[in-house]
């Protein structure tokens, strides 16, 4: 028996609804009830009824001719909630503004959740791609400059076995699969301060990231930047943004828990 199936808190039922809100992605925006059983893992029937349900209390839409299911706009507020929850991203969010103003160029916030990172505030420039504006988004931390930043302020013991154990996702023909390679890098953000990619997740961008601490001095986030490898030079970045992008992560350290 699992320990889920040990909880007596724990519902099953309403697990298994949270399992189809969450089988939506850029992937995968609209769905039969096919593919949502394959992506969940559930009977169709299963997938039948709680689809039906999440369509009745308005979190799902179904196109009447085609009978697939996508998120509604109440699914938004489940985001909304979220933002207006996290005091990191209130307090944040002018820095942010002020970063991008400045140097006219792509700024996020990202949290570190288990083995990936989430950007929850991105702040687009005008030639920024549709899937690089919007939050929520997640990638493998250790192919990212703001995971690296954060795995570099992991105890010891953590950070290694995080380069040794967590899942790499190639986006690009570029993206580092070297884990030696991989741990170099991560160490190197723990002697500068902030991490360092290039074409990792995009061909012809570089990503540089500073952490932000707790208050027990373990990482919960971290202000990211990326730039185009057509107009910015490594040494460029390392040298103009990299100093501004520490100052403003360390303004909020240590951050108190919310």
């Amino acid at each position: 028996m699992s320990k889920r199936e040990q909880n007596t808190l724990f519902v099953g039922s309403l697990e298994k609804g949270m399992r189809v809100l969450a089988a939506f992605d850029h992937n995968h925006t609209a769905m039969g009830l096919t593919e949502l059983a394959e992506r969940t893992g559930l009977e169709k029937s299963a997938a039948q009824r709680l689809s039906n349900t999440l369509h009745k209390i308005g979190y799902l839409n179904k196109d009447p001719e085609t009978r697939r299911y996508s998120p509604s706009l109440k699914f938004l507020e489940l985001a909304n909630a979220y933002w207006w929850s996290d005091p990191l991203i209130q307090l944040a969010m002018p820095k942010l503004i002020e970063l991008g103003r400045r140097f006219h160029e792509r700024i996020n916030l990202a949290r570190l959740d288990g083995q990936e990172i989430v950007y929850v505030v991105r702040i687009p420039t005008q030639l920024t791609r549709f899937e690089a504006m919007i939050a929520g988004r997640r990638l493998s931390a250790l192919t990212t400059s703001s995971g690296r930043a954060m795995i570099a302020r992991l105890p010891d013991a953590e950070r290694r076995k995080a380069v040794r154990t967590w899942p790499i996702v190639a986006l690009t023909p570029k993206t580092t699969r070297d884990r030696t390679k991989i741990a170099a890098a991560i160490d190197d953000a723990a002697k500068y301060g902030y991490g360092l990619t290039q074409d990792e997740s995009l061909l012809n961008e570089i990503g540089i990231a500073a952490p932000i601490l707790g208050h027990d001095g373990r990482p919960i986030a971290a202000v990211q930047c990326s730039v185009s490898s057509l107009r910015w030079s490594l040494d460029k970045v390392k040298r103009e943004i990299a100093p501004r992008l520490i100052e403003v992560a360390n303004s909020f350290n240590p951050m108190k828990p919310g």
